[in-house]
């Protein structure tokens, strides 16, 4: 058997000295016994993937909203797609693959229904706004789990929280691991976006920027292996993770072509469907705010701790969209 503490010590013999060390992590909110034979980092990805949150992500919105098509993206594999490209990374520059996983899986689990229009109508009524990198850290530490205090959370290491919370927003992840998840999001959400536009028929590729297809790459796979490459050569042997400036200026080009072409096009985003998005949303926080009763034994319990807002907000939060519709139609009718 190979216990914990050889895979620690093995981490010193492999991994790059500027890598996180599980054995030298700042610790958890509450202490615990260790694992016999996963570190602690490896313990956040299994506890992240056995999570409710983490399952729901299946049926949460990436940017297609009910899609008409099996293979359009969701939540769940966008952070599959994320994880794949942050551990590629992770690995070409010998940083440590476990807390890059743990971070990549749990980064997007405090995401609304219906994807960034939820967020957006989210964010929009509940006092104090709603971001969904602090709703997830919320989610690991309050929502999740039975770990943590009073019971709750799933009690994970500083880095990986840290990392979640950090993988968007103004702030940088103080480790190379976190903040190769950040430019894996990225990399991940422009590229499979693009790929799944092509397939609904919203742009061509004909219409993507060729300065930018030449210098990236023509096939879905292909752009994706050039920002990676990229990002290994700049990154190698640095305190930062690095990408070279031409590569940067291409990838948010195709980013702002995005955002004009798809992500505010009226066939992907029917002004029917974001103003049902935006009713169903308000709704359901009026209705929850006015009969907290009928929100979840669990949630109801919590609302003395934290607010009725908080907890209604945190159960819309975690709704998938075929729940949020179905409880909308429930309710009404």
């Amino acid at each position: 058997m190979i216990s914990r503490e050889e895979f620690e010590e093995r981490e010193y013999e492999r991994l790059s000295p500027l890598a996180a060390k599980s054995r030298d992590s700042k610790g958890r909110l509450l202490p615990e016994d260790k694992c016999v034979v996963r570190t602690d980092y490896q313990r956040d990805r299994d506890r992240i993937i056995h999570s409710k949150a983490f399952r729901r992500l299946m049926h949460k919105t990436q940017v297609f909203i009910s899609p008409e098509g099996d293979h359009f993206r969701t939540r769940l594999t966008h952070t599959i797609e994320v994880s794949q490209i942050a551990r590629t990374i992770a690995r070409g520059l010998s940083l440590n693959e476990d807390l890059t996983e743990a971070i990549a899986l749990g980064h997007d689990l405090g995401h609304t229904p219906f994807g960034h229009s939820g967020e957006s109508a989210l964010n929009r009524i509940h006092e104090g706004g709603f971001l969904h990198n602090i709703q997830s850290v919320r989610v690991i530490d309050v929502l999740e789990g039975r770990k943590g205090k009073n019971g709750r959370g799933l009690n994970l290491t500083h880095e990986v929280r840290e990392g979640i919370e950090r993988h968007t927003g103004g702030l940088t992840p103080s480790t190379l691991e976190g903040q190769t998840v950040r430019f894996s999001d990225r990399i991940a959400y422009i590229n499979h976006d693009i790929d799944d536009a092509l397939r609904s028929g919203i742009i061509s590729e004909n219409d993507l920027p060729r300065d930018c297809i030449d210098a990236l790459g023509r096939s879905h796979s292909g752009r994706i292996d050039t920002l990676v490459t990229d990002i290994i050569k700049n990154s190698d042997g640095q305190e930062a993770i690095i990408i070279s400036g031409e590569m940067k200026g291409f990838m948010e080009s195709l980013r702002n072509f995005m955002f004009e072409n798809v992500y505010y096009n009226q066939k992907v985003k029917k002004n029917e469907d974001l103003a049902k998005v935006v009713i169903i949303i308000e709704y359901l926080y009026d209705f929850y705010l006015k009969n907290p009763k009928q929100l979840p034994e669990e949630l109801y319990g919590m609302r003395e701790e934290y607010g009725i807002r908080e907890v209604v907000k945190d159960y819309i939060a975690g709704m998938t969209d075929r729940f949020a519709v179905n409880l909308y139609n429930e309710l009404n009718n």
